[in-house]
């Protein structure tokens, strides 16, 4: 719609209210005067519901435009972007591509510029990435939580503990099976975490009763289904994760497993085919009202799967 009244301003058409004067058409050819801008904006204000302006710079990125978000699994298979990509196309016009792999990949695509947007769950290497200068800003989006996803016959003993360290303690002394996403994935960094916080090297039980698959969080559960297997999982892919055979939650609830997402701009001064203004309305619109509101809407059979937080410091 916004796209629509930009179309119609321009036209000097929105209830005679931009009408043309020739201070407002054009001072230089090309090149819209102060007034006409001023114009547009009020006319904008003006028309659109409250609550339904978005930032200026969205409004300039043109209809029909497309961008690419390189992202998580996680944010796929979840669902999450099924939800979230329509409301964003019908309030700006613009379509989103999503390509959705690890966090360690999604971050090397927008390394490459092969990406205009990248939103990911690994803060301390997407501060790394803006660092490094290939991100712009990191901003927090929103959160959910990693489970301990295990067999209801559980041999490790540690269904119900809420603690997930001594968990993988149990999992490693028992030689549970294990299954790890072994993508370099922001699920599979946690994990990694966890089993150094833990004192175990699961390299040493690899290809025994820790396996490595890697790929992303729904192949991986499947597999965890199919041999009756520990996994970490965050908690939105395993509440739309269908095939659970008899897998259930084992640990929930430690503070460990906070899960933050955050989403930055690929840096056009790297790479300057970058579609700086459309992948910015991206962000934009993610962490105002409208987006973040979105977020928190999504739910699987009622239980909400993320939490908006921007403008938080997760």
């Amino acid at each position: 719609m916004a796209n629509d009244l930009v179309d119609t301003a321009r036209r000097g058409s929105v209830h005679g209210s931009l009408s043309a004067s020739p201070l407002a058409v054009r001072t230089r050819v090309g090149q819209p005067s102060r007034l006409r801008r001023a114009a547009l904006a009020a006319g904008l204000a003006a028309l659109l519901p409250v609550g339904a302006l978005l930032p200026i710079r969205t409004l300039q990125a043109q209809a029909g435009e497309s961008i690419t978000v390189s992202s998580t699994t996680s944010t796929e298979q979840s669902g999450l972007f099924k939800h979230l990509l329509p409301l964003f196309e019908k309030d700006t016009g613009i379509t989103v591509k999503v390509v959705a792999v690890g966090t360690g990949q999604a971050l090397d695509i927008g390394r490459r510029g092969d990406a205009d947007v990248v939103f990911v769950h690994d803060r301390a290497a997407e501060e790394k990435f803006v660092a490094d200068g290939f991100g712009v800003e990191r901003r927090p989006v929103m959160y959910n939580d990693f489970v301990l996803i295990g067999p209801k016959s559980d041999p490790a003993g540690v269904v119900g503990n809420k603690e997930i360290v001594p968990a993988l303690k149990k999992i490693a002394e028992t030689k549970s099976p294990f299954v790890s996403r072994g993508d370099r994935s922001g699920t599979h960094a946690a994990e990694l975490r966890f089993w150094k916080q833990a004192g175990v090297d699961p390299a040493q039980g690899s290809g025994q009763w820790y396996r490595e698959t890697g790929s992303g969080m729904g192949p991986s559960l499947n597999s965890a289904s199919a041999m009756n297997a520990y996994i970490l999982a965050d908690r939105g892919t395993w509440l739309s994760f269908k095939n659970r055979g008899e897998l259930t939650i084992a640990v929930q609830g430690d503070k460990r497993l906070f899960n933050q997402y955050g989403v930055m701009l690929v840096n056009p001064d790297k790479h300057p085919h970058v579609r700086q203004e459309a992948g910015q309305a991206f962000i934009d619109w993610l962490v105002s009202p409208r987006g973040q509101d979105a977020i928190d809407a999504y739910k699987i059979d009622g239980e909400q799967l993320f939490f908006a937080n921007a403008g938080t410091n997760a």
